[in-house]
């Protein structure tokens, strides 16, 4: 595994792991200036997607591949899986790092997540997303009780806290 600096770490074999929390703008074009540390990994191609929360999730291409796959499993005749399925896949814009690193987002994506001028790109290990400023701010803040307060199963361990 290789950790820190601007080097990609892998996560079990499966992919990238991103990290940090960057305050790009958004310019007139509704461009942005990718963290540098991720340009040559995402140099290739990324695909953009609405996600949860009103936020937008930036994939590197075979990453979001192994999304589909994953949800391409799901019955379709289950409400909930063509619901996603829907949303994601309507939403997504696969897209090319320009010359100078900067990606633009679609206006659709751009309105779905509220976006106009500050923005926060923050890693979430196999992922980075892109929220509004304002609403990345009142988000985490009324996520750091909540975390603190983890114990020490954590989160998925089906443990109760």
């Amino acid at each position: 595994m290789e950790y820190g600096g601007g080097k990609w770490r892998k996560a079990k074999g499966d992919g990238a792991v991103f990290l940090g929390t960057y305050t790009p703008k958004l310019d007139d074009k509704g461009r942005f200036f990718l963290p540098a540390k991720f340009r040559d990994q995402l140099a290739d191609g990324l695909v953009i997607t609405r996600l949860q929360d009103h936020c937008l999730a930036i994939w590197p291409t075979a990453t979001f591949m192994k999304e589909v796959a994953d949800a391409a499993t799901g019955p379709s005749t289950v409400r909930g899986v063509r619901d996603y399925q829907r949303m994601v896949a309507s939403g997504a814009s696969d897209e090319l790092p320009d010359s100078q690193g900067r990606v633009g987002i679609p206006l659709p994506l751009r309105t779905y997540a509220g976006l106009e001028k500050d923005i926060v790109v923050i890693g979430a290990f196999n992922r980075l997303e892109i929220w509004d400023a304002t609403a990345w701010a009142q988000y985490s803040a009324a996520q750091e009780e909540a975390f603190a307060a983890l114990d020490e199963a954590g989160p998925g361990s089906g443990q109760p806290s």
